[in-house]
């Protein structure tokens, strides 16, 4: 049978040239994978590996090596890996100060993906690989440097013992300590470079801590492209306003700082705030909202004032603009359950005009018992939601889609249900607690929280969170991924959607610990833990930690 013939299209370029030379000399070179084959042939090879196989065959020469790093095929490996379309909760970025943009985490919508080809896709891929394992370099921030003035011991009675405040703000790290002061400050970190900024006045000596820190979530002014706000609120009442400066810290600078007329408990203490300027809203402990017009330099307006009661702390704020001169505040908080138990709610603020005042509100809750008679099946679904209620909450977070409720042990979290007293050895091992017959306090509840355009918000619960063991302290959420700081220190990260978790750090032993964290656990110390990324920093029984990802 003759051979086919051949296409009578034109054909690339020869490898090698058909020549006697060329003859003699394939006959005593035999022909390699690289000379016989074009790189793009090789790449469409190497487009059916793993990444630890093209990490592996990188070895192999410097050929396989520059191939092997071609971008367009870890973008192909990040998009298949990560690159699927997520639920997005509604946090902001900040600018860092190489123009560089920093989300929450790295960015996994398929249509924003394909539109960025300038991005370096094999560290994309390393970084996600590094988050969703839990691989991370830990770096301790001196607790020396957090208080550049004389600090009073606390009050035994009066000031509770609270954690270090920490946010991060692109390149910036910002920690401010909650122990009381003459004079309180908020560090600034960058690099190595340590910038200490003092909040609040000088008409008062009284002993004053932070209660709050709020970074301005809305984009960066056209004339200083570099700088950002911060608001830092103290247990005086009082509040500061910052320009922080992301290039050169020490050029950051006080702005302004607001002096309430009176003592009120619209104003002391602040427990959240949220931030996009000009809007300011904050939420006391005794759960008043407060809404704060700063379009007027160095002018504080208070608009409008609102109070629930049937809303308490722990809580979370999300303040995004989803239209010029309209905001939307999106509030997770604890809610009471009949006798004595908690569950979590949520309630939608949309804030228009030039007023700044509330517009519309909306509420849903993850135990809501209906009204009248009520058919089997809702008897059903009442009581599937009635079993999720817990003993304590230690700690409520939401990034406008998605709720998480961490239950809090007998010893540790607020509020808190009439009931006897914690045992506790139990406190300190982190293995013997309950919250309730199916939920335990190391088990978080993750809600997705639906607020259609029109129609009635839901608060559906999604599943459980199950890994870590004993208490926990604190939640950070933000872009479908979920930070957890126990009370041992340990932290672990759960990819929302999924629904897995890897654990970063074990945590201590607190039984084999030192007494001073046994004190501190004793006494219900509040831990903080905030991300973006590339890195976590955490402020709990090991002091104050940045781990990061980018490794």
């Amino acid at each position: 049978m003759s051979k086919r013939p051949l296409s009578p299209g034109v054909l690339p370029a020869a490898k090698c040239r058909h020549t006697a030379s060329s003859s003699q000399a394939r006959s005593t070179v035999a022909p390699t994978f690289d000379s016989a084959l074009y790189d793009e042939v090789i790449l469409q090879i190497f487009s059916h590996l793993s990444s630890a196989d093209l990490c592996a065959i990188q070895r192999t020469n410097r050929n396989w090596a520059r191939l092997a790093l071609d971008n367009q095929l870890w973008k192909a490996l990040y998009l298949a890996e990560y690159g699927r379309a997520r639920l997005r909760g509604g946090r902001g970025f900040i600018g860092r100060a190489d123009g560089r943009e920093v989300r929450p985490l790295p960015g996994r919508a398929k249509e924003k993906a394909q539109a960025e080809d300038g991005k370096d896709w094999k560290w994309m891929f390393r970084i996600s690989t590094n988050w969703r394992k839990g691989r991370c370099s830990i770096e301790q921030i001196d607790e020396s440097v957090q208080r550049p003035v004389p600090i009073l011991p606390p009050s035994p009675v009066d000031t509770p013992v609270r954690s270090t405040h920490v946010i991060l703000a692109g390149n910036l790290t910002i920690a401010a300590s909650s122990r009381p002061s003459p004079a309180p400050s908020v560090l600034v970190l960058s690099g190595n470079e340590q910038v200490a900024l003092t909040a609040g006045s000088s008409q008062s000596n009284n002993p004053a801590y932070v209660t709050t820190l709020a970074l301005d979530q809305s984009p960066p002014a056209s004339v200083s492209p570099q700088t950002s706000r911060l608001a830092c609120f103290l247990s005086s009442g009082e509040f500061s306003v910052f320009a922080l400066h992301h290039h050169k810290p020490s050029a950051s600078a006080k702005l302004f700082t607001y002096i309430p007329a009176r003592p009120h408990a619209r104003t002391s203490p602040i427990i959240q705030a949220a931030y996009h300027h000009p809007l300011l809203i904050t939420l006391s402990e005794s759960f008043h909202l407060s809404l704060y017009d700063l379009s007027t330099p160095g002018k504080v307006t208070l608009t409008q004032t609102l109070t629930s009661f049937t809303s308490y702390p722990p809580s979370s704020l999300v303040l995004s603009a989803p239209a010029p001169g309209t905001y939307k505040l999106v509030l997770a908080y604890a809610v009471h359950v009949y006798p004595a138990h908690w569950s979590v709610g949520a309630t939608e603020l949309v804030i228009a005009g030039a007023g700044m005042a509330v517009a519309s509100t909306r509420t849903a809750r993850a135990i809501d018992v209906p009204g009248g008679w009520i058919d089997e099946e809702k008897v059903r679904g009442m009581r599937a939601q009635w079993a999720r209620k817990v003993a304590r909450v230690a700690d409520t977070q939401t990034d406008g889609k998605w709720v998480v409720l961490a239950p809090g042990d007998a010893g540790f979290s607020a509020p808190s249900a009439p009931s006897g007293e914690a045992n506790e050895d139990a406190i300190l091992s982190g293995t013997q607690y309950t919250s309730s017959g199916l939920y335990t306090a190391s088990t978080l509840q993750l809600y997705r929280l639906s607020l259609p355009s029109s129609g009635t918000p839901r608060l559906t619960f999604v599943r459980s969170l199950h890994g870590q063991v004993g208490p926990v302290a604190a939640l950070a959420l933000a872009d479908g991924r979920c930070v957890s700081l126990g009370v041992n220190g340990s932290i672990w990260v759960w990819d929302l959607e999924a629904g897995t978790g890897a654990e970063v750090a074990g945590g201590v032993d607190l039984l084999a610990g030192e007494a001073e964290v046994a004190t501190q656990v004793r006494a219900g110390t509040r831990g903080a833990v905030v991300f973006d990324e590339r890195r976590i920093v955490s402020a709990g029984v090991g002091g104050v930690q940045v781990r990061r990802f980018d490794i």
